[in-house]
Order: structure tokens, then C-alpha cells, then sequence
């Protein structure tokens, strides 16, 4: 499946512009390759935090009901492989 892609001017620092080059050539990619992946990592970090936030706000909502709390805290010690 072809994407379409547009082109995107970055400017980075020639130490960075190295340490890309260094690490796309030792994992076989190219730097706009390497771009994309650290984009899209940005991308669905931020996506993750927000979802954490907004649970976050919704339990101080509306908290856990305690004896719910204490039945999954038994549960989880039940269960949980011994290290």
C-alpha cells in the first residue's frame, strides 16, 4: 500500500543530523525513516498521557469504591506469580 507522503522541512543541529545517520545506518533505515518513527512515537505518547489524565480526573470524579479496592488488592495477592 503506497502512502502519500508531503515533504517537511526540519532543521536539526549537525550532531543530531550524525547521531541519526549513525543509528539509521547501524538499524539498516534511513533518517526520514527514523523521523517518521520518532514522530509517530511522539504522536501516541501524548495520546497515552492524555488518556492517563483524563482517567486520572475521572477517578478523583468519582474514586473506586473502597471494599472494591480491598477485594481486588486480595485478589491480586492470590494470584500473583511468587518471585
Amino acid at each position: 500500500m503506497v502512502v502519500a507522503r508531503r515533504e517537511v522541512l526540519v532543521q536539526l543541529d549537525d550532531d543530531l543530523v550524525d547521531r541519526l545517520d549513525s543509528l539509521a545506518s547501524a538499524l539498516g533505515t534511513n533518517r526520514s525513516e527514523l523521523l517518521r518513527r520518532g514522530a509517530q512515537a511522539v504522536l501516541e505518547a501524548e495520546q497515552l498521557a492524555t488518556a492517563d489524565r483524563e482517567l486520572q480526573i475521572a477517578y478523583r470524579r468519582q474514586p473506586a469504591d473502597p471494599a472494591l479496592v480491598r477485594s481486588a488488592r486480595r485478589l491480586a495477592a492470590e494470584t500473583a506469580p511468587a518471585w
